[in-house]
């Protein structure tokens, strides 16, 4: 399935929801569900979506996680598959899996206004991991991996008044961000609480189950 490539706003509108794909403006009054909060093709917000059947609620739960983690379905599917060969819980190895891809983590932290931003940065090698440096956005972080932007690029653009961006940053809970030197430790795997909760794993199990 080949990337999509039109407009990030109409994707968060076929969800119904905010997903976070263009940084800062989703969080102003230009954001698309602040304007219209309606699906894509609709007549207006007065227009009414047709009851959707057990799998079509499956299927939209799974795109909308897709959509959230800029992946294609190829690389969704793939986590997912590695999620059910683990112990434990599928949908919670799998959200584990989604949110310690590197290019989620450099979002989480605030290196990087959306996820797709952070995807671009990591492919151009401006970070690394326990100073090495790492170009693949799906390398998994894991407990006590030190995560850094490279001292020759923290002048260049891409990351211009970083620092007082990064103050206003919450990371999660299983990071610890350092200002002072672009940097964060991860504390230990991600748990329930940090995951994105607006995505119902179980949904997505069920879908791939069929």
């Amino acid at each position: 399935m080949s990337k999509y490539l039109g407009p990030k706003c109409k994707l968060c509108r076929r969800e119904g929801e905010k997903l976070m794909l263009k940084g800062e403006r989703c969080q102003t009054a230009k954001c698309a569900i602040v304007k219209k909060n309606y699906p894509p093709g609709m007549h207006g917000p007065k227009g009414r979506a047709s009851r959707q059947s057990g799998y079509n609620m499956q299927l939209r739960e799974k795109q909308k996680a897709k959509r959230i983690y800029n992946l294609l379905e190829k690389q969704f599917k793939l986590s997912f598959e590695r999620a059910i060969k683990q112990k434990g819980d599928a949908g919670e190895n799998l959200l584990k899996i989604l949110e310690t891809r590197l290019d989620n983590v450099i979002y989480r932290l605030g290196f990087a206004q959306s996820r797709s931003q952070a995807r671009t940065l990591v492919s151009h090698g401006h970070f690394k991991v326990n100073d090495q440096k790492v170009d693949i956005p799906s390398f998994n972080v894991q407990t006590g991996d030190i995560i850094k932007i490279k001292e020759s690029s923290r002048t260049g653009k891409q990351f211009t008044n970083l620092a007082e961006k990064l103050k206003k940053v919450e990371a999660p809970g299983w990071l610890n961000l350092e200002i002072k030197d672009f940097s964060a430790k991860v504390l230990h795997q991600p748990a329930k609480e940090n995951f994105e909760m607006k995505i119902n794993a179980q949904t997505i199990v069920e879908f791939y189950s069929k």
